[in-house]
């Protein structure tokens, strides 16, 4: 099974395609989104948008992985995400993917065993899980990693059990 991870962020929005079967996870591709702050509001959702849209059509995902907001932010933050997470949700449903949303602490008790791991920790687990030779940078990037490895495994067992994925 092919996961698109995403680590939601107006500024940088990290993503990760791997593939998922068995007990074999591997790495397809990965990278971050970088919008200039310099730019209008707009145009870097519009460059969100874009973006996903042309990962989806290169990738070719069969479901996808986001993270939830986290509200510990400061209001700001939080509304900038909220913005990313609402272009990465139309982009999911406009491509028809199924996805799964999980919190930034079921990623890293899923990912290194621990739901309090910090940024390195989860870079560290990314990089020896996938078979990196090196672990995925900025973090935004090995996050949206680790969120299409948790995304992965939620999948298959809900798909295991009968449930129904996404909105």
């Amino acid at each position: 099974m092919r996961v698109l991870g995403i680590d939601p962020g107006t500024a940088t929005l990290g993503w990760g395609v791997i593939d998922h079967q068995g007990s074999m996870t591997r790495a397809i591709a990965y990278g971050a989104l970088i919008t200039s702050p310099q730019s209008a509001p707009e145009q870097r959702l519009k460059q969100l948008y874009d973006g996903l849209q042309a990962i989806c059509q290169t990738h070719h995902p069969e479901a996808a992985a986001v993270e939830k907001l986290y509200f510990g932010q400061n209001s700001r933050t939080a509304m900038a995400v909220g913005q990313a997470r609402g272009i990465v949700l139309l982009v999911l449903a406009e491509t028809a993917l199924p996805y799964v949303e999980m919190s930034p602490a079921e990623v890293k008790q899923a990912v290194t065993g621990y739901g309090r791991a910090d940024k390195r920790q989860v870079q560290l687990m990314v990089q020896r899980l996938l078979g990196l030779e090196q672990y995925p940078k900025p973090d935004d990037v090995a996050d949206a990693l680790a969120i299409a490895i948790c995304g992965a495994e939620t999948i298959r067992f809900q798909r295991a059990h009968g449930e129904k994925l996404g909105r």
